[in-house]
């Protein structure tokens, strides 16, 4: 048996903690260091993995086969560019970086060195997600027509006390939670080739925006919608379908509804509905409930950044992937301040 790939993870946060109880759970890899910028004592450990305040330290004392970079947005670039330079294939936690120029820095530097660059976009990587993408690419809905995505939720006052960054200019809903939705949509749908869309102030006084949509036009001529919101007390959001985080409550409800010219799906419910006796409205309708397995996406990443780092995979979710994800959220972005439409080359 192979010995396990040894991982460090950079930034020990809410997210960053999720890696390391999911790397501890993966028989091919194992966590060797942690970087943590914050002020700790000489010799500091999280369990017995010791803590070193910035990557150049992580490599100099240890050897390290790959990267999570779970720090905030804003260091994503310089930190994904520091391992590609040492030729240390990186995972990036979503979004890959703060602007799409950014993001292109990080994809065109993994491609001219050749060092793989993976994006946290773990939703991909959740059986659900790949069972229901592997139906849509194969034809079980026919022709896909339209799609629409619901992002609901209320985020308590302490949510934005606790970190008064996210009460700011572009750390709104559509930077913060859009860009999962809108990567699954490119997963499901193809490309984005252009957006308009519409956003409202925080009702609380904030600097960003509250509430939001955006109608997508993709390369095969689908239409999707997409809203989201952080201020309205609702059951509609992948947090409160997918049971995927123990930390929401879970709903019996739907948030993303597919639709094509022979068939629907609704997801996360993986519900598939066809008419019965022929397609018309004065048919009888039904749903099939879809088997699928059930796996942690955060585990599931691990075994696949591991695979890739021994080249026996190449990433689900490349920098390119992540680039072309942060262009569309820029492109909502540009739309809802302009309320003109915005084209997305690619």
């Amino acid at each position: 048996m192979a010995q396990p790939i040894k991982l460090g993870v950079v930034g020990a946060g809410l997210i960053g903690l999720r890696h390391i109880a999911a790397i501890n759970k993966t028989p091919d890899a194992t966590l060797v260091g942690i970087v943590d910028p914050n002020d700790l004592p000489p010799g500091a450990q999280i369990g017995a993995v010791p803590i070193y305040p910035d990557l150049t330290s992580l490599f100099d004392a240890q050897q390290i086969d790959g990267i999570i970079l779970s720090t905030p947005t804003p260091l994503h670039l310089p930190g994904a560019l520091h391992c590609i330079a040492r030729g240390i294939p990186v995972l990036v936690e979503k979004p890959l970086a703060t602007t799409a120029a950014e993001a292109a820095q990080i994809a065109d530097a993994s491609a001219a060195a050749g060092v793989p660059v993976l994006v946290g976009h773990h939703r991909r990587h959740n059986p659900l997600i790949q069972k229901a993408a592997t139906m849509i690419h194969g034809g079980a809905i026919g022709t896909v027509r339209a799609a629409q995505s619901t992002c609901w939720f209320y985020k308590p006052d302490d949510y934005f006390d606790a970190a008064p960054w996210r009460k700011q200019l572009g750390a709104g809903p559509i930077s913060v939670n859009l860009v999962h939705d809108v990567d699954l949509m490119r997963y499901f749908c193809g490309e984005v080739t252009s957006v308009q869309a519409i956003a409202a102030p925080s009702l609380r006084g904030f600097e960003n925006e509250d509430v939001a949509a955006a109608v997508l036009r993709f390369e095969s001529g689908a239409i999707g919608t997409i809203t989201v919101s952080d201020s309205i007390a609702a059951p509609w959001s992948w947090e409160m379908t997918s049971a995927e985080n123990p930390a929401y409550p879970v709903t019996d409800q739907s948030c993303y509804l597919i639709g094509g010219s022979d068939g629907a799906l609704s997801l996360p419910d993986l519900r598939l509905w066809r008419h019965v006796g022929g397609k018309s409205w004065w048919s009888p309708i039904s749903a099939t409930s879809m088997p699928r397995a059930s796996a942690d996406p955060l585990i599931n990443q691990i075994a696949h950044f591991a695979d890739v780092i021994r080249g026996i995979a190449t990433p689900l979710v490349s920098a390119e992937e992540g680039l072309r994800t942060m262009q569309v959220i820029e492109a909502i972005q540009t739309a809802a301040a302009t309320q003109s439409p915005v084209q997305i080359p690619f």
